[in-house]
């Protein structure tokens, strides 16, 4: 067996720890996934040294990123996500809207969030407003408005159909009383 890895990360990781932690990891976790989304860095005798420096820089990096999610929350705030949806006549929807709904619909308004942070209780079904909560960088939590409309569906064509053959044969019966 592998015996576990130090790693220094440099974003925060969920259930593994925040920007600037020292932390002990599976090799293959730090090596497929840590290291190629640049999640973390290795740590050898020589950046121990150094920690200190990549610290400050971490820290200035955080900053930085809170900047950004700040921007993006206010973007966010201003923004109403509307997801059309099939539903009953009291307003219940068949199905349900859950976080890969609200993060596609956020996508195509323009906002690149991951289902994995878009906070749900439990799945939305009912039709109307609802307030998301969604967890950007740096700990910034945005508040998104999710507007769940029912599809408007078009009649059945049987029934069309059934209305056409209704309305033929009295065409019809004039006609042969011409003749």
């Amino acid at each position: 067996m592998a015996s576990n890895v130090h790693v220094i990360l440099s974003r925060d990781v969920s259930n593994l720890g925040r920007v600037g932690d020292v932390v002990k990891v599976r090799p293959g976790y730090a090596r497929n996934l840590l290291f190629p989304k640049r999640l973390a860095m290795p740590v050898s005798p020589e950046s121990l040294l150094q920690f200190e420096h990549q610290k400050r820089m971490i820290a200035h990096k955080l900053q930085k990123l809170r900047q950004e999610s700040e921007g993006v929350k206010v973007r966010l705030a201003s923004v109403q996500v509307t997801i059309p949806v099939k539903s009953g006549e009291q307003g219940k929807l068949f199905g349900s809207v859950g976080t890969r709904d609200i993060e596609k619909a956020l996508h195509d308004v323009g906002f690149q969030v991951s289902h994995r942070d878009v906070k749900l209780e439990a799945p939305l079904k009912t039709v109307g407003l609802h307030q998301v909560e969604v967890r950007l960088e740096a700990d910034v939590k945005a508040v998104v408005n999710v507007v769940i409309v029912p599809i408007e569906e078009p009649k059945p064509v049987a029934e069309e159909t059934a209305e056409a053959v209704e309305a033929a044969p009295a065409a019809g019966a004039a006609e042969t009383t011409e003749v």
